[in-house]
């Protein structure tokens, strides 16, 4: 596991790890995206099938940055070299977190929620609206997720 605190590749203070997972968090919004136009294009198979796999990889980036961040020694062993307060930065990384959470929360209710009613062919169908609704809110917690998680990362590497 000595890879992942090497050296990163994005040129800051980082260490491999918070760069792999930083540029994921940040390609996350366009990842969903495209997937949603699957779903708009009446794609609806090949739309189910991305939308399962980015949470999948999601959920195993999630585990991989949190073993990283417990393996590294915290948020106050990052915090080491930043030009930002301690306060500052702990102020942010509580946002990112409960938004994170959140949207964690929503993206598990929609996945389970999307694959039963797909099962159970209420979608497309009778299901859809609630399901649009279910996923406008996940969607904006991810892209929340998304530019916060990268705000933390500046804050702690880059400022």
């Amino acid at each position: 596991m000595e890879y992942m605190f090497a050296d990163g590749f994005m040129g800051t203070r980082a260490p491999f790890f918070m760069d792999i997972v930083t540029l994921i968090v940040a390609l996350l919004p366009l990842l969903t995206y495209s997937s949603i136009l699957f779903a708009r294009r009446g794609r609806y198979k090949m739309h189910a099938l991305t939308q399962n796999l980015i949470f999948v990889i999601s959920v195993i980036i999630i585990g991989y940055f949190e073993s990283g961040v417990r393996l590294g020694g915290g948020f106050d062993a990052f915090m080491i070299g930043s030009g930002v307060s301690h306060t500052y930065a702990s102020i942010v990384m509580v946002i990112h977190i409960i938004i994170a959470t959140v949207t964690l929360f929503y993206w598990v209710g929609i996945i389970f929620t999307a694959n039963n009613n797909m099962r159970k062919k209420l979608l497309p169908g009778s299901a859809s609206i609630a399901h649009k609704s279910l996923a406008f809110k996940t969607f904006t917690g991810i892209i929340f997720t998304s530019f916060s998680g990268i705000w933390v990362y500046l804050l702690l590497f880059v400022y």
